[in-house]
């Protein structure tokens, strides 16, 4: 959850603290560790003025960010040795004092050395990769990093690559070998038919050449991103690590990290629209966004390799070997200007295309709905992947204007009953999640806010007008969190729908503000200081309770294959506690007679449904899988093994074959976009599908079902046909 710059008091916050640290910022030439000493002071100083509930930096922190820093770096203990560990251990109590003191002595010395170690792990892995690998030596390995020591010496260190290479190559052997007896794939099918692609015989030792080949090409590819990245790149991972400390959601972005955050939270930015990647020293076009200017222009193509760009009329800059991140910075830019790409087609010809760049719109992060058919009823399913707003543009989409328009033409189509689904829904704006929640309720109170030291406020829904006053579900699941908690326990307290779902929510009741740290300082030499994202407040339910840590509890809980896994905000060390606050004052719904019997009668569904029962033994099966760490890596062994998984796999097999009885259709008004967007045409009949294969889609209808009696529900239109619809 993001309480971002709207909120008045975090602004008064920022503004007592520019004008505080002003007073001792010093000026600085524009070199790198000078910027680096100022990021730490600046960042140390905003995180104990502006945080909640803020750690003392003191060893025990120290000892974290040691911890959770040196595992960033490394986390497959693949690049240090324990020589270089016992070297570093030496600071793991000192972090809080070069903090404090500006001092950038462990960093520098973590950096250096990893700059030395990965340049002399691209000889380990091409040394393996040279010559074919001897797969009938019967010996194992283990992927549980965390337990294992770190090498102790450079002969190690390679038989430790040596074997991670040999793991990946293995499995890739295996899976060539199997498609090779079988003789043909079942990879394309139409219509539900198997359509046999027959596989071009190789030899054994053909196929070994073949997997170490694509294995060095992935590290080649891996490494060239290693490289990319700058000391600028490392020292952000530095300053995470002591950033996430305080509590996992306060992090740092660096500039570029700033800027897609904005995208991910506005769901637009001023560009061409089109989604690139990085292939060894050339930038490919994976994607256009559908609807922008890349897209309108239809000469732009996926597949095309950008070589260099022009601003205007300007000379062209060639971008091979270019970073990622700069190859971006050069195509975006303001709406109205012109860019200028020199690519290379697939087919090998040389182009010049010329794009006027427009704001582009990210429709994967809006809200969309569907019509849902069963028996003779109607009713609407609406998913919505973030709250999503743009602070700086009052006319942009926001999430709250969106949900309510979605639910307007729904209720045009007739249907008699809605499913709001915030499955994966990781949160997003406060604002937007308490205009949702206010479109199914009269009014009252959404949430609790409580900053530190500071006595509560409560936000809400103070329109009495109500959007949909009919049957409701909410759909949720272990990674809806914030803002989906909210919406999911607003809904529950007032008894307004039925919340179904996995058993709980993922449990992130805090407020984060995200604060520019450029406005700390009036020197302009330093450049961007990016930005800190940090928890300045609480949240709590209506009913007093917090969702950190808890969560949201389903009214119906339906088994999942991550049933099992740890996974919640309650599974972090160093997350902030659970607490409980006096509720507010508030009316349950009154609005559905069945409701209790609703979410009886789907208990029982489950617990009898044999899908069900096999998603959960399904799930038990895979945590017990995710604690086998050891392979062996001999090949009739390896093979032996798959076989043996594959075997036990079978039963769970069923349940990617299943199939719902809904019908799912678009809205009219899409109907007429999908018509002119083949693009989007594809990307609804993909979602279609997917829900058409959701059992828990199923199930949410049947509750539906259940919730919208005739009777009921009429009852319902009855008690609020006097009022005017919410816009």
């Amino acid at each position: 959850m993001t309480f971002m710059k709207r909120n008045y008091k975090i602004l008064l916050l920022v503004v007592a603290l520019s004008v505080a640290f002003w007073s001792f910022i010093p000026k600085t030439n524009n070199n790198d560790p000078e910027k680096d000493k100022v990021l730490l002071e600046l960042l140390a100083f905003v995180i104990e003025r502006g945080h909640y509930d803020p750690a003392a930096i003191d060893d025990n922190l120290s000892k974290g960010i040691y911890k959770d820093y040196i595992q960033a770096l490394d986390p497959s203990k693949r690049f240090f040795l324990q020589s270089d560990i016992d070297e570093f251990a030496k600071y793991e109590f000192m972090i809080d004092d070069q903090i404090k003191n500006r001092d950038l002595t462990f960093f520098d010395l973590t950096y250096n050395r990893l700059m030395q170690r990965i340049k002399e792990s691209k000889n380990y892995y091409k040394d393996v990769l040279a010559n074919p690998i001897d797969y009938t030596v019967n010996e194992t390995t283990n992927t549980d990093y965390d337990k294992q020591p770190y090498a102790k010496n450079v002969a190690e260190l390679k038989e430790r690559w040596r074997k991670q290479i040999k793991l990946s190559t293995l499995s890739s052997l295996t899976d060539k070998l199997e498609l090779q007896e079988k003789g043909s794939t079942d990879s394309d099918k139409k219509d539900g038919k198997k359509d046999d692609v027959k596989i071009e015989k190789k030899t054994y030792a053909e196929l070994e050449a073949d997997t170490r080949a694509s294995s060095l090409k992935s590290l080649n590819e891996y490494f060239g991103f290693v490289d990319d990245l700058n000391r600028e790149d490392w020292f952000s991972v530095f300053v995470n690590a002591i950033a996430s400390r305080f509590d996992p959601h306060t992090s740092y972005f660096a500039p570029e990290e700033k800027d897609r955050f904005d995208i991910s939270m506005s769901g637009k930015l001023e560009g061409i629209g089109a989604r690139l990647q990085k292939k060894n020293d050339f930038t490919e076009v994976t994607e256009l966004i559908s609807g922008g200017p890349a897209w309108r222009q239809k000469e732009l193509e996926p597949g095309d390799v950008i070589l260099k760009v022009a601003q205007g009329n300007a000379e062209p800059v060639d971008v091979v070997g270019m970073r990622l991140d700069d190859v971006v910075k050069k195509i975006k830019g303001p709406k109205g200007t012109e860019v200028r790409l020199s690519v290379k087609k697939a087919d090998g010809t040389m182009k010049i295309i010329s794009i006027i760049r427009d704001q582009v719109e990210i429709e994967e992060t809006y809200a969309k709905s569907s019509i849902v058919q069963k028996d003779g009823m109607k009713y609407g399913i609406i998913y919505l992947p973030k709250f999503y707003i743009d602070f700086e543009d009052n006319s942009s989409r926001d999430a709250g204007k969106d949900i309510a328009l979605e639910v307007e033409r729904l209720k045009k189509e007739g249907v008699q009953g809605i499913i709001m689904d915030v499955r994966d829904n990781g949160g997003g704006s406060l604002k937007t999640v308490v205009d949702i929640a206010g479109l199914f309720i009269e009014e009252g109170p959404i949430v609790q806010i409580k900053s530190a030291g500071k006595r509560k406020e409560v936000l809400y829904d103070k329109d009495k007008r109500i959007q949909w006053d009919g049957p409701l579900v909410v759909m949720v699941n272990s990674f809806s969190a914030s803002a989906s908690e909210i919406l999911a326990a607003a809904i529950q307290d007032y008894h307004r729908g039925v919340i179904i779902g996995s058993k709980q929510t993922y449990g992130k009741g805090t407020v984060q503000n995200v604060i520019d740290l450029n406005q700390f300082v009036r020197s302009s030499d330093l450049g961007d200081l990016g930005a800190l994202k940090t928890t300045t407040q609480k949240f709590y339910r209506i009913n007093g309770g917090s969702t950190q840590l808890e969560g949201v509890s389903s009214d119906v809980a339906m088994p999942d294959r991550y049933a099992y896994v740890k996974m919640g905000e309650r599974d972090i060390d160093n997350a902030m506690p659970w607490d409980k606050i006096d509720p507010a004052d508030y009316q349950t719904w009154k609005g559905s007679g069945n409701f209790d019997q609703a979410i009886a009668n789907s208990r029982k569904r489950i617990a009898s449904d044999p899908a069900f029962k096999l998603i959960d033994e399904n799930a038990k099966w895979l945590n017990d899988r995710s604690e086998e760490t050891a392979y062996n890596l001999k090949l009739d062994q390896f093979q032996a093994e798959q076989k043996a998984l594959e075997e036990k796999a079978k039963k769970y097999k069923s349940l990617a074959d299943y199939k719902n009885n809904l019908k799912f259709t678009s809205l009219p008004y899409e109907e007429e976009a999908t018509a002119k967007d083949p693009v989007l045409k594809e990307k609804r009949d993909r979602w279609h599908e997917s829900l058409s294969k959701d059992i828990y889609v199923q199930e949410a209808i049947n509750v539906l079902d259940d919730l919208s009696g005739k009777k009921t529900y009429e009852k319902s239109v009855t008690l609020k046909k006097d009022k005017t619809v919410k816009s």
